[in-house]
């Protein structure tokens, strides 16, 4: 796979106060063709001779990719204890993750399915299967990590959303969604494709292993209540928690715990097929 690649390790933060290791990165994206950041937490065990599961962990509208280490710091903590290397990609300010259908520099499906996940696993010590990859996300990419497992469930085999706008479609005015899709009353194809609520029809059994949250006072609490009724209606299993909160950084911090947990999980049942698939 040729990439024109540079490597930015920036150490802007205070990093060392921390045993993990956080790498700032920006990546090629031949499909935008521009270079887009990252930050990739890695553990305090990261060892040339060991391969680690991954967490790809997306931020929220109006967001960037340095949400997630600044404000919830703990992730650091996290990548030590579960031994796991956490990606937190650039998703620009309001890409929901998709490729856009009208504007042709917006490709961010292809980016993290294709050109990240690539690139993280040709140049980290990752196990590069699917039971051994996970990705959640807030708000908007809580959209966004449900939008990519559901349609490449050959590249994640769990998946989290955290007061994710799971259904687009009551926002058609909000967060530069028109600028993504087109208006809503003159593109509604568009819309329809591309909300996580009409792709419940690709999920097939336990296949993707999936857990959801979202504060009862957050303006997606009821787009989040109809997906986990569609999904107990399709017979597909998942996790769903219900809690006091809003849409807020407290929530998502202590959201992110359960989610790990429920991953961890995840990663330590499949420990048998990650040996087999696992780099040698």
């Amino acid at each position: 796979m040729n990439k024109k690649v540079l490597f930015i390790v920036a150490f802007l933060i205070p990093l060392f106060l921390f045993a993990s290791t956080a790498d700032t990165i920006r990546i090629y994206s031949k499909s935008m063709d521009k270079l887009i950041p990252n930050i990739v937490v890695l553990p305090e065990s990261y060892s040339p001779t060991q391969q680690y599961p991954t967490l790809y962990l997306l931020h929220g509208a109006d967001g960037d990719y340095t949400d997630w280490l600044s404000l919830v710091p703990q992730i650091n903590d996290y990548a030590d204890l579960y031994n796991i290397l956490i990606v937190c990609p650039d998703g620009a300010s309001t890409s929901w993750y998709f490729d856009s259908p009208i504007d042709e520099s917006f490709k961010y499906e292809t980016y993290i399915s294709q050109e990240l996940i690539g690139f993280i696993d040709d140049n980290y010590n990752t196990i590069p299967h699917k039971s051994a990859r996970a990705i959640t996300g807030l708000s908007m990419g809580g959209h966004g990590a449900f939008y990519l497992a559901f349609k490449h469930q050959d590249i994640w085999g769990a998946a989290g959303s955290m007061s994710g706008g799971v259904d687009i479609r009551p926002f058609p005015n909000n967060w530069d969604l028109p600028k993504r899709l087109g208006a809503y009353e003159k593109h509604k194809d568009f819309w329809e494709q591309n909300t996580v609520l009409n792709l419940v029809h690709k999920l097939r059994g336990d296949n993707l292993k999936l857990i959801f949250d979202c504060g009862v006072d957050d303006f997606f609490f009821d787009v989040n209540k109809k997906l986990h009724k569609k999904l107990i209606e399709k017979n597909i299993p998942h996790d769903y928690i219900e809690r006091p909160g809003g849409h807020t950084w407290d929530y998502w911090a202590n959201a992110l715990k359960y989610q790990l947990l429920f991953f961890n999980d995840f990663f330590e049942s499949q420990k048998g097929e990650l040996i087999n698939n696992s780099k040698h």
